[in-house]
């Protein structure tokens, strides 16, 4: 395998890893006495926020991976909240899916930590749980939110409750049997099982992915109209159908995620803007020389809506030199071709000194398992870059891009390189 194939199926994929970690027979060190608790950084918005989740079921569509079955999905949806409504904090991880994660997280093929070292548990997101909606400021443009590959949408609340607290409905998804683990109403787990990641199962993905999010949109309308679209129909939070205002959508997502935010974009004209955080947009990357390049019909043709890539940089295994993940780099061809076939508004942006997984809640829980974790395993994670710096400044310009594009307020933060985030760089 090249260099610059294991660059970009490593880079999108980079916790697939951890399902088959669970299973390898590694002697591992002995527990720490007391587990390691963590953190998660408070919203940066005007609003408190809170959250409910949406169990869904596609009725029209075999499950892609298991055909035998119909589609089904969980969602959260994190809204503007009434400042003065109760609720508890919704956790990071349930027990279940700790349970679930946690000897991938700690094996030698991840953070490589001691079992049970970590409490994964010990975390609380800054959402409360069914809190009621907010009564102000009347309909919110609504964001949906795709991780990456194989990543439960549980790693990524650093961002999408931070632009909750900005006035967004934000919907994330886990994209079931290719997550690495969606937990469903009663504490069902389903995983995902092992497999290649050829050309065919990362189309797959793709393909499910973009049917996964237009499924959505269409049930959040029905959502918008009244109805509830809980497979279960369990209680929503009073007037949260009312706080969807669907003609103005956007859409971003991590890695694969990303590519899955301009390829729904490409086929579903409902979303009005899409972001992409460091994500190589192809189901096939053409490496090594001699293999399928397959890349999304958004590359094809770029959009006439607007669209953000933000890059990051990463370490060559071969030369150890550092690359730049710009559509001026042509290591990964679909940004450099997407670039060219962009017809919408469009920039690109780096964040120097950050690494692929920094773009989710590892940038900002990483650094807090410091007296665990190898310096070489951090940077592998997260980079160089100072956490709060690279948190604030994903934050910062995510909410920007929304502002601009679905509210049309310009904070001109896309005007020139600023001062408030030195770590930003701007690609021509």
């Amino acid at each position: 395998m090249s260099s610059r194939h294991t660059w970009v199926v490593r880079g999108s994929a980079l916790l697939a890893g951890l399902t088959a970690a669970a299973g390898l027979a590694t002697a591992a060190p002995a527990a720490a006495a007391e587990p390691v608790r963590f953190t998660t950084p408070a919203p940066t918005g005007d609003h408190a926020i809170g959250t409910t989740e949406l169990h869904l079921v596609d009725s029209s569509r075999p499950d892609p991976w298991k055909p035998d079955r119909r589609r089904e999905l969980m969602a959260t949806v994190t809204y503007p909240a009434d400042r003065h409504g109760d609720g508890p904090r919704a956790p990071w991880l349930s027990d279940a899916m700790a349970d679930t994660l946690d000897d991938g997280l700690n094996s030698p093929a991840y953070l490589d930590v001691p079992p049970g070292s970590i409490d994964w548990t010990s975390a609380k997101r800054h959402a409360r749980t069914g809190a009621p909606v907010s009564r102000w400021g009347g309909p919110r443009p609504v964001v949906v939110f795709s991780p990456g590959f194989t990543v439960p949408r549980e790693f990524d609340t650093v961002l999408t409750d931070d632009l909750a607290s900005r006035g967004y409905v934000v919907v994330s998804l886990s994209h079931t049997y290719e997550s690495m683990a969606v937990e469903f109403p009663g504490g069902r787990i389903e995983r995902a099982p092992q497999r290649e990641l050829d050309p065919a199962t990362m189309k797959t993905a793709i393909d499910a992915r973009v049917a996964d999010s237009r499924f959505v949109l269409d049930q959040l309308t029905l959502l918008a109209h009244g109805v509830n679209p809980d497979a279960g129909h369990r209680t929503l939070p009073r007037g949260l159908g009312r706080l969807l205002d669907l003609s103005r959508i956007g859409m971003f997502g991590h890695s694969y995620g990303g590519f899955t935010s301009g390829e729904t974009m490409y086929h579903d004209r409902r979303v009005d803007a899409g972001i992409n955080l460091d994500g190589a947009m192809a189901s096939a990357f053409g490496f090594p020389e001699g293999t399928p390049y397959v890349p999304g019909e958004v590359v094809k043709h770029g959009l006439d809506r607007p669209f953000l890539l933000m890059g990051s940089e990463l370490t060559d295994p071969v030369t150890g030199k550092p690359v730049e993940h710009t559509h001026a780099n042509p290591y990964d061809r679909s940004w450099v071709e997407f670039w060219g076939n962009q017809r919408g508004w469009k920039r690109d942006l780096l964040l120097r000194g950050s690494a692929h997984m920094g773009y989710s809640d590892l940038q900002a829980v990483v650094p807090q398992l410091a007296s665990l974790v190898k310096p070489e395993k951090v940077r592998a994670l997260i980079g160089t870059i100072d956490p709060r710096r690279s948190v604030a400044a994903q934050r910062d310009y995510i909410s920007a891009f929304f502002d601009l594009h679905l509210k049309g307020r310009d904070r001109h933060l896309f005007d020139r390189e600023s001062p408030r985030h030195p770590d930003v760089g701007f690609i021509d």
